[in-house]
């Protein structure tokens, strides 16, 4: 079978895609290799989308846009992974990983990004045992009550600190910028200056966690003060961006390496204009 349109992530821009291509009767095919709504699906509440004036989790937009695709006829298919992308003649193929490739007359590729990690050795000790990379429902009951931080100066980071601080005892936000100011939201910096139980901590950087087993101290440093900071906390909220995962792509398509975190979100995009009842795709840079 050759598609009219693959898509490739199911996050909300290649959901959104599907929607709309499927809604005009093309056959569409979309595979995604976790789980749908990429990293807005493990947000907790998402107020800046449009549509949505009192705000949605990203669980629970992902499940609506998931299911609206399928009501069009889209094809989703979840834990399915491309490897690689065969551009050279029409229809393009996506190889998958396992084997096997798919053929589509013009691809959406919404892969997303990666997650940016701290840069310390034990990390992965911790992770899913203190350090988590998303604030959802689930994290803030294990946290309730207790002292938490945020590291991040970005949109999710605000989004995490304001919701969470409805739950726990306090928010430490460490930043390693003087501010949020150009890289997150104005309403949610309003929201950080008005919460009485939210800590912004600029020109700071986590500098070790320790543990048995799970978190139980983190150390920041201040880089203007000098000082060095050791706290009996077991939370820690990872929210420092992410890179574009698309170096699966690299020899088919031209990639940016200074493409932002904050642009990420769609790697890449070949479109299609009808033209005689056929697809001509036309790729375009990454």
């Amino acid at each position: 079978m050759v598609h009219d349109l693959i898509i490739l992530g199911a996050g909300p821009s290649g959901l959104a895609a599907a929607v709309y291509a499927a809604s005009e009767g093309l056959n569409v095919l979309v595979m995604e290799s976790s789980a749908p709504g990429g990293q807005a699906g493990s947000s907790s509440r998402i107020e800046n989308y449009l549509g949505f004036p009192t705000g949605i989790s990203g669980l629970e937009l992902a499940e609506r846009a998931f299911i609206q695709a399928q009501k069009f006829g889209a094809y989703v298919e979840i834990a399915r992974t491309a490897r690689g992308l065969k551009c050279d003649r029409r229809p393009f193929r996506v190889e998958c990983e396992g084997g096997g490739s798919v053929q589509g007359h013009a691809i959406i590729i919404a892969t997303g990004a990666e997650y940016r990690k701290l840069p310390l050795p034990n990390l992965a000790q911790f992770e899913g045992a203190g350090v988590y990379y998303g604030a959802t429902h689930v994290e803030a009951q294990l946290c309730e009550g207790e002292e938490i931080v945020v590291v991040g100066g970005g949109n999710s980071a605000g989004q995490a600190a304001v919701y969470l601080s409805g739950s726990v005892k306090h928010v430490y936000v460490l930043v390693r910028s003087p501010g949020l100011a150009e890289s997150m939201s104005r309403y949610l910096i309003r929201r950080i200056e008005e919460s009485r139980n939210i800590t912004l901590s600029p020109l700071t950087e986590i500098r070790a966690l320790e543990g048995n087993g799970r978190l139980e101290r983190i150390v920041w440093h201040n880089t203007a003060t000098g000082t060095t900071e050791t706290r009996e906390i077991h939370h820690l909220f990872s929210m420092t961006g992410a890179t574009p995962n698309t170096a699966w792509l690299d020899g088919c398509l031209a990639l940016d390496a200074s493409v932002s975190s904050r642009r990420a979100r769609i790697s890449a995009l070949t479109t299609s204009r009808p033209r005689a009842g056929r697809y001509a795709p036309a790729p375009v840079s990454v």
